[in-house]
């Protein structure tokens, strides 16, 4: 911890740009965590059944997939920076639009325009850190978009404690999200360009001002130089290309990253917690009190990660926290299978705590933090965005059929179907995913790139350290 603390404290710039960034994934972490507590009152007030509720939390989904392709495309025209700032005005217009909703279906439609700005941030935060930080503490600060998601699921969950029996306490719940998206639009007018957007516009002296406050002196010309020769090399290459033989693995590694984050029902234990936690045999009030430890836990787990990232390594806490987490449903599932709802509904609660430690050690900061190491400088953010997009795709796909799921297998069998996907992606990564630490960005496009031009599975290249 100690050498984390003390690379970081010698660059204070960093750590500010990298904090003010990433409140991107403060707006995501907060509708997350709202609308698990709201959808208990929803559902009430709407008279919204399975399929509305499923819509309900799946249209922000469906806005986030077009909204991290259109991020992507936006970060390399406009800059990172616009891409963020157009992000959080619109958030804040949508997180109101949503409190202020008198059907579903004008509820379902303000979420979708939010889900525009949600996927936009996502696809941009990671990259936007990334091309900041030097490579010995860049584990952490890209982190922190995963850590701010947690601390706007447990401020989430907290406001929904809040407000339990406040009247129409679910849409102050909604459009208190306009809070955080305000917080980012004025962040993003007080931080600096990213250096490699500037270098790719030709604008070398100011990507030298900003790599001044966040390099060594003596480091400074020879990033350039290295940034410099990455961007002719690659000046030429278009989006079809990201599917072209030399890069392939590489989309391989971050799409397969993308779907198995996903897959393994994540976001479906966090909009659903108190639901989940209501099957256990809790009140609707006492299962939203609750949900608040599962909200603790993810911050203080992701704070973990923010720690080990660069000393132990990305793939190692991949691997491992999946294990935890593939125990963690087994429990769930276990649980629900033997029938100890209303008997033992600590049980459920111990399992999802695992489950959610175990997410925020590894998948939940390591997918970010990889996708925005692996891919070419001139088409990281393209990259970024189709990445993202399948990870929208896929959360998508899960949160929309976890209740229909439920309603068709049963409660057991749903958690053991996610355990399954858990296990095929513990195999995936111990195949095809490498280790990143400690390299700089150009170095692992370098190392990564030579794998797949070379024919050679992109997974096999191993630099460890």
């Amino acid at each position: 911890m100690s050498g984390y603390v003390r690379e970081a404290a010698r660059n204070p710039f960093v750590l500010k740009i990298s904090m003010l960034a990433a409140l991107g994934g403060l707006l995501f972490g907060y509708d997350t965590g709202v609308i698990s507590g709201a959808l208990l009152y929803i559902k009430k007030d709407l008279d919204a059944g399975s399929l509305a509720q499923s819509w309900i939390v799946a249209g922000l989904l469906a806005g986030a997939v077009a909204g991290a392709l259109a991020g992507g495309r936006l970060a390399d025209w406009i800059s990172r920076r616009w891409t963020l700032l157009i992000s959080g005005v619109i958030y804040v217009v949508a997180a109101i639009a949503s409190g202020l909703a008198q059907t579903s279906g004008q509820l379902v439609a303000a979420r979708v325009v939010l889900g525009l700005a949600v996927g936009a941030a996502s696809a941009v935060v990671p990259l936007y850190i990334a091309e900041h930080t030097p490579p010995k503490i860049r584990g952490g600060t890209v982190s922190y978009n995963q850590l701010m998601i947690t601390i706007g699921i447990l401020v989430a969950y907290l406001v929904n404690f809040a407000l339990r029996n406040v009247a129409d306490g679910w849409r102050w719940m909604l459009a208190l999200g306009a809070v955080p998206g305000v917080v980012l639009v004025l962040s993003m007018l007080v931080v600096p360009y990213s250096p490699r957007w500037l270098m790719q516009r030709g604008r070398r002296e100011e990507a030298r001002g900003v790599l001044a406050r966040t390099r060594r002196a003596d480091e400074v010309d020879a990033e350039l130089d290295g940034i410099e020769t990455v961007v002719r090399q690659e000046r030429r290459r278009g989006f079809r290309e990201l599917f072209g033989t030399r890069l392939r693995p590489l989309m391989i590694i971050g799409i397969g990253l993308a779907v198995v984050q996903q897959a393994v029902g994540v976001n479906t234990v966090v909009y659903f917690s108190p639901t989940i936690l209501t099957y256990t045999g809790l009140k609707a009030n006492d299962a939203i009190a609750q949900a608040v430890t599962v909200g603790i836990t993810n911050v203080v787990f992701t704070v973990v990660a923010i720690v080990l990232l660069d000393r132990i390594g990305r793939r190692t806490l991949l691997i491992v926290g999946t294990v935890g987490l593939t125990i963690g449903l087994a429990l769930l599932a276990t649980f629900f299978g033997l029938g100890w709802q209303g008997e033992a509904p600590w049980v459920a609660l111990v399992a999802l705590l695992l489950y959610i430690a175990s997410f925020a050690v590894g998948l939940g900061p390591v997918f970010w933090l990889m996708i925005s190491e692996i891919f070419p400088q001139t088409l990281r953010g393209r990259a970024m965005a189709v990445c993202t997009l399948f990870n929208w795709a896929a959360n998508f796909v899960v949160s929309y059929y976890f209740l229909q799921l439920i309603d068709a297998i049963g409660r057991a069998w749903t958690f053991w179907l996610y355990a399954g996907l858990a296990v095929a992606g513990i195999v995936f990564f111990v195949v095809r995913v490498p280790e990143t630490r400690g390299r700089s960005l150009e170095q692992i496009e370098h190392e990564l790139g030579g794998s797949g031009a070379s024919g050679r599975p992109a997974g096999a290249v191993q630099f460890h350290s």
